[in-house]
């Protein structure tokens, strides 16, 4: 499961997003070491939005076992519609203009947008819904499952977040090239249908 877990998550982390886009502008504009506070704040958001959802769908599990095989159907369909979302991407990405009187913001400031961010995410939210429970072994302790999930997710996103701050202006003048973002979101977007099949099939 973690052999299929890890690289999903990894190019789902990886592709430019809103969270990866705002370290990417915070990286050019106030440098990786003040970034950092808001990748904390990111950090804490997604990792709320795990634990939340999952509470809930295993809330739900527990209580109705045959849900199982409708998260499974789900997350698969889910899956495959991000692919194909992505395929059908014009490779565009929104690169936030950032004024200068972001250069002075407190550590709370980016914190707080780094958590808002993460936690007003939609597609984050409907992600971790689908995503996480056909990972869950149903015959094993759910709470060290989670935990060793909630840990890979949140050590592969804050290496993404890093490499995005670090990349600073070379990595934004490389993803304002459509053709770039587009082979990214098409290499993505094939193993979102891939293990959404693989999914739906196991």
């Amino acid at each position: 499961m973690l052999a299929v877990f890890i690289p999903t998550f990894l190019f789902v982390s990886t592709t430019p997003g809103m969270c990866m886009t705002l370290s990417m502008t915070l990286g050019m504009t106030i440098g990786v070491r003040k970034t950092f506070w808001m990748m904390a704040g990111e950090l804490i958001g997604v990792g709320s939005v795990v634990v939340l959802s999952m509470i809930g769908v295993a809330a739900i599990m527990l209580k109705y076992p045959d849900f199982f095989t409708v998260f499974k159907w789900a997350g698969g369909l889910y899956l495959g519609y991000i692919g194909i979302q992505m395929w059908r991407s014009r490779g565009r990405l929104a690169i936030q203009e950032v004024s200068e009187e972001g250069v002075q913001v407190s550590r709370l400031s980016l914190a707080t947008q780094g958590f808002v961010t993460a936690i007003a995410n939609p597609k984050g939210w409907a992600f971790f819904v689908a995503l996480l429970p056909p990972f869950i072994d149903q015959s094993l302790p759910l709470l060290p499952q989670l935990s060793v999930l909630l840990l890979i997710i949140l050590t592969i996103e804050f290496i993404s977040l890093t490499l995005y701050a670090i990349g600073g202006q070379s990595l934004a003048h490389l993803l304002r090239e459509r053709s770039n973002v587009r082979i990214m979101n098409r290499i993505a977007g094939t193993l979102m249908i891939g293990v959404g099949i693989w999914l739906i099939t196991t």
